[in-house]
């Protein structure tokens, strides 16, 4: 059973992996990068820091440098060292097969994927937290096209980004519950926890701004592919 699952996973891969689209390859590249979102992650936190006051905002804080810090001990610290399970480009059964980028081929093994990790874990705390239907969409379909950056740039199988988007969920949500039950400790009266807690403080113009810059960042990253050779990006 388990010898099956890994050969789908493998043919998935392949079918998955990479293009003859040099666009796609530029596209791809510039969205995995971290640095790329350095904008929008500066803005996310000032939205935060805007809309609760200074106390709330670094409780809020705290619980994201929490979460990924345990994304990344779970994803790094954790799963890749205990199952050893090699990144398609150190497997010797798919390191002549898959298509990269750049000659980005990553650590040596990729079970469980950082980047599904850090990246759902992170979006499902924020979407539970801000409560809009905009932020939401936009912010899990940045998660699924992020982790999936790395099935195209083949430094991941499927089943890693899956299990990693699995575990950053279940993270998110553990972090949102321990975080309400210390906000309603540290901030608020008991009765009056369930009203004030749930009321969204998040302003409709503050997230649709938040939400023109991720728009505005995937045009940036558009433009960037269109009219640069990937080889000479970072």
């Amino acid at each position: 059973m388990i010898d099956n699952l890994i050969e789908l996973d493998k043919e998935l891969l392949l079918f998955l992996n990479g293009s003859n689209s040099t666009f796609l390859d530029s596209f791809m590249f510039i969205h995995t990068n971290t640095w790329t979102w350095i904008p929008f992650v500066l803005l996310l936190l000032y939205v935060i820091l805007r809309s609760n006051k200074l106390k709330e905002a670094l409780l809020i804080f705290a619980t994201l440098g929490v979460i990924i810090a345990l994304t990344d001990a779970v994803s790094s610290g954790f799963c890749k060292p205990y199952f050893h399970r090699f990144r398609p480009t150190h497997d010797p059964d798919m390191m002549n097969l898959v298509q990269i980028v750049n000659h980005y081929k990553g650590g040596s093994y990729g079970f469980i994927s950082g980047h599904a990790t850090n990246s759902f874990g992170i979006m499902v705390f924020l979407c539970l937290l801000i409560k809009n239907k905009w932020f939401t969409f936009g912010g899990l379909f940045w998660a699924m096209l992020h982790s999936y950056t790395r099935i195209y740039l083949g430094v991941h199988f499927p089943g890693d980004i899956l299990a990693g988007m699995l575990v950053g969920t279940l993270l998110g949500l553990i972090s949102y519950g321990i975080y309400k039950k210390i906000y309603q400790l540290l901030f608020i009266r008991k009765s009056y926890y369930s009203p004030y807690l749930m009321k969204n403080r998040y302003h409709e113009r503050d997230i649709q701004v938040l939400m023109s810059l991720l728009a505005f960042t995937y045009i940036c990253i558009i433009g960037l592919s269109a009219f640069t050779d990937v080889y000479t990006l970072i």
